[in-house]
Order: C-alpha cells, then sequence, then structure tokens
C-alpha cells in the first residue's frame, strides 16, 4: 500500500518521523483525513490527537495546536508543543487538568487569564485521552 512521509516538529525539534497510510487530525475547518497524493494545503489545527495509520497500527500525538502542510508525498505539522501517546505521563497530565479547572474556578473571583487556563485544560484532557486510548 502507498504511504505519505509524516512529521510532527515543535520548537524544542522533531517529535514524530514515519512513513504511514494515513494521517487525520482536527483543524480548525473541521476533521481531515490524508491520504498519500492528497492535494497541496495548509490549516491550522486544534488542540487534538494526530492519528497516523500503517495497516493495523496506530500512533497517537497529542498537539496543541500549530499548523499543518500537505503535499502530495509529505505532511509535516508545526505544534506549538506535541507528545506522542508512550512519552505522556499520565499522572502529570492528571495534575494539569486539576490545576487548570481549579485556575478556572478562581477565575470568577480573582484576576486570572481565563484563556489561558482554559487552554491549559484543553491541552491537559488531549492528553488523558489519548493515554486512554493505548490502553485498549
Amino acid at each position: 500500500m502507498k504511504t505519505i512521509n509524516v512529521s510532527v516538529v515543535t520548537p524544542d525539534g522533531p517529535v514524530y518521523e514515519s512513513d504511514v497510510e494515513m494521517v487525520s487530525t482536527k483543524a480548525l475547518s473541521g476533521e481531515l483525513g490524508i491520504l498519500p497524493g492528497h492535494i497541496p494545503m495548509v490549516a491550522p489545527l486544534q488542540v487534538g490527537v494526530v492519528r497516523l495509520k500503517n495497516g493495523s497500527q496506530q500512533d497517537l500525538v497529542a498537539v496543541s495546536g500549530g499548523f499543518l502542510e500537505v503535499r502530495p508525498d509529505k505532511v509535516t505539522i508545526l505544534a506549538q508543543s506535541a507528545e506522542k501517546s508512550s512519552d505522556i505521563d499520565a499522572e502529570r497530565a492528571l495534575r494539569a487538568k486539576e490545576r487548570a479547572e481549579q485556575r478556572l474556578r478562581e477565575a470568577q473571583a480573582a484576576n486570572v487569564d481565563f484563556k489561558r487556563a482554559e487552554l491549559a485544560l484543553q491541552r491537559a484532557i488531549n492528553r488523558l485521552s489519548i493515554v486512554e486510548k493505548r490502553h485498549f
């Protein structure tokens, strides 16, 4: 079966590099599925999961926004931050979720940056959802 090369890169360096049969992720405009030979495009990404399928194997990468560039033979994801499923520390992600929820509760009473706390919560929930999927 045909494959497409995928690179997930952050400001800290590369996170994932492989040839896969299909990439699926969430752009701001909706869910995207990318196969080899896809038309060129650029799309901003939401906080979410990048699913990389190769036969019966599936790799998951948590991304915190960024951009997706598609060319017929290559997909590049430039993410603000990204973690492979195997690199996610479930306890740390759970603590981050709890801290973000606490900040959101305090936002009403104090001068807390609500948008920043909300994004932190989205990132933590995203990471925890990937941890749950890797146990199946």
